[in-house]
């Protein structure tokens, strides 16, 4: 199966709530690459390469986030996977 590149823009509570290191984990769990980074608008920004259900797991777990976070939002854009990434990790 071939993998995509996903990027999610989760808008919220969701930056001073260890979203981004908790992204991090939940997405090397599931074994996706790519990179989380705060955006200097307050959202957080999700670029993540996998599988169609990979990517889907990730998904369903930025929409509730950690537990002090809040999501209200999230917006996303599919592109072609390019194999830039070895792991996942915080940007910043």
């Amino acid at each position: 199966m071939a993998n995509k590149r996903w990027t999610l823009i989760i808008s919220g509570k969701v930056q001073g709530v260890y979203y981004r290191a908790s992204t991090e984990s939940t997405a090397n769990e599931i074994g996706v690459t790519g990179y989380a980074r705060n955006l200097p608008d307050g959202r957080v920004e999700v670029v993540a390469e996998g599988t169609e259900e990979q990517l889907g797991k990730l998904r369903a777990w930025c929409q509730k986030g950690p537990p002090d976070a809040r999501v209200e939002d999230i917006e996303m854009a599919e592109q072609v996977a390019t194999g830039a990434f070895s792991g996942f990790g915080i940007r910043r």
